[in-house]
């Protein structure tokens, strides 16, 4: 699991770390079951300062997203597939909002940014056939 913090970003870095590991949950890089690494290591791994691990990770706990064993590793609390799909599509959500916020900005025609958007996806569709394909 690769988690990247930056702490001049302008968002928390426990919100980054939350953020980060939705997304490794929500792509299937964390399944049901998989151990987070300790507040300790991470905290070490990242140059941050435990407690702000620790923070991160009760969030994530009171959002149901982790489960605490005592004594033992956190671990990805398992969910039913709609609720994978729902988190999934928060990600996508959570994605496009500075997306949204740049076609507003520049005042570009919403028809314009989803027929780009459409074309985009079209091509990297297209990009991954030829890449299996090739295999």
């Amino acid at each position: 699991m690769l988690i990247v913090v930056d702490p001049h970003s302008g968002v928390p870095v426990y919100r980054q770390l939350m953020d980060q590991i939705k997304f490794h949950i929500a792509s299937g890089v964390l399944g049901p079951g998989d151990e987070l690494p300790s507040t300790r290591s991470l905290s070490a791994e990242l140059g941050v300062n435990p407690m702000t691990i620790s923070k991160a990770y009760s969030f994530l706990e009171r959002e149901d997203v982790i489960e605490r064993r005592p004594g033992r590793p956190l671990v990805v609390k398992a969910v039913e597939a709609p609720d994978l799909e729902d988190r999934r599509m928060d990600q996508v959500r959570q994605s496009l909002a500075g997306t949204v916020t740049v076609v507003r900005q520049l005042d570009v025609d919403s028809a314009d940014a989803v027929r780009l958007f459409e074309e985009m996806l079209g091509a990297m569709s297209e990009s991954d056939r030829d890449e299996r394909s090739s295999r």
